[in-house]
């Protein structure tokens, strides 16, 4: 155990670290490719950040017991938005609340207004997930690409994205600190340098956590929900800290929104191509706190009053969820 908990810290501030490289790097892409701000962060950084819970997901689903890794699979597919709904949004709050002044906190009614939108996104695809789940018939599986087409919609809808404010240029590149504009090899090279340091410290997170799931006692199934999404899921949470701490919230906010949209499709579409995607009555529990997790949400960015304190509470939507496994 000390051993695990050595490592469990070691990866964690091995993810903090090069989520700083990561993020430096990715404003650099976006801004070479010329994305708006909404865009390098739900798209640029949400692709690099969700990869390991997409390859969680799918090595569960290819890899040992058929049975058993498949309810591993399914359930860190619907662990990801479930901690990214919750945990996510309520760590931009806290990070707001202890890092920033009043006036620091506010965020822009047209931003909320974008985020919404990407929640009613998200509540529409799951919704499609979630009813597919609960019914058995053939075929499902050719319902795969259309969760993928729907992701690329989504990608077409961000590209013409534009910003609606002036932005400067992003901090100094940490590889190439004296150049104001990088040469976009250096970008590229510190971007996926990064990206590779946190995928690798987030596997072994992953593997920290599901020893302490066997110390506690949980089934494989129920670390996959809740215990693996919260560390594959450590790299949006840090980037989160890192662009809230620089007064960033639009990329923290769209950050997450654009994970969430890639969590609802993607590991979705590996599910119904490798399993019959059924889900048990754990996993439609936890699929309806996600639902009023995003519906609230969806509901305060909407009328642009999504402040730092009611961010921060819908962290209690999760801690509710636990505290219902807890007792049941």
């Amino acid at each position: 155990m000390p051993i695990t908990l050595l490592l469990f810290l070691l990866s964690a501030v091995t993810i903090y670290l090069a989520c700083e490289y990561f993020v430096n790097g990715i404003e650099w892409t976006g801004h070479h490719l010329k994305l708006s701000q909404s865009a390098t962060g739900s798209l640029l950084a949400a692709l690099g950040t969700a990869l390991p819970e997409c390859i969680v997901t799918l090595s569960a689903l290819l890899m040992g017991d058929a049975s058993a890794q498949q309810q591993i699979g399914i359930g860190a597919a619907l662990g990801g938005p479930l901690v990214l709904s919750t945990l996510g949004y309520a760590a931009v709050g806290l990070t707001l609340l202890l890092c920033l002044s009043p006036e620091q906190r506010v965020t822009d009614e047209a931003v909320q207004r974008e985020i919404s939108r990407d929640q009613l996104w998200f509540a529409g695809i799951f919704l499609v997930a979630v009813a597919l789940g609960m019914v058995a018939f053939d075929g499902k599986a050719w319902l795969a690409p259309l969760f993928v087409l729907i992701y690329l919609v989504y990608v077409r809808r961000e590209l013409r994205q534009t910003d609606s404010h002036e932005v400067s240029l992003p901090d100094p590149l940490k590889l190439d600190p004296g150049a104001r504009i990088p040469a976009r090899g250096k970008v590229l090279l510190q971007t996926l340098g990064a990206l590779l340091a946190v995928t690798l410290a987030a596997q072994l997170f992953v593997h920290q956590l599901e020893s302490m799931g066997e110390v506690l006692g949980l089934s494989p199934a129920l670390a996959a929900l809740l215990l693996s999404p919260v560390a594959t899921e450590m790299p949006e949470l840090m980037n989160v800290l890192i662009w809230v701490r620089q007064g960033k919230n639009r990329l923290a906010l769209a950050n997450i929104s654009g994970a969430m949209m890639i969590q609802g499709t993607i590991p979705k579409a590996f599910c119904l191509l490798f399993t019959p995607w059924l889900l048990d009555n754990t996993m439609l529990i936890s699929s309806l706190v996600t639902l009023l997790a995003v519906v609230l949400l969806w509901w305060g960015f909407r009328r642009g009053r999504m402040t730092a304190t009611r961010l921060a509470w819908v962290g209690l939507v999760y801690l509710a969820f636990c505290g219902w496994l807890g007792v049941s």
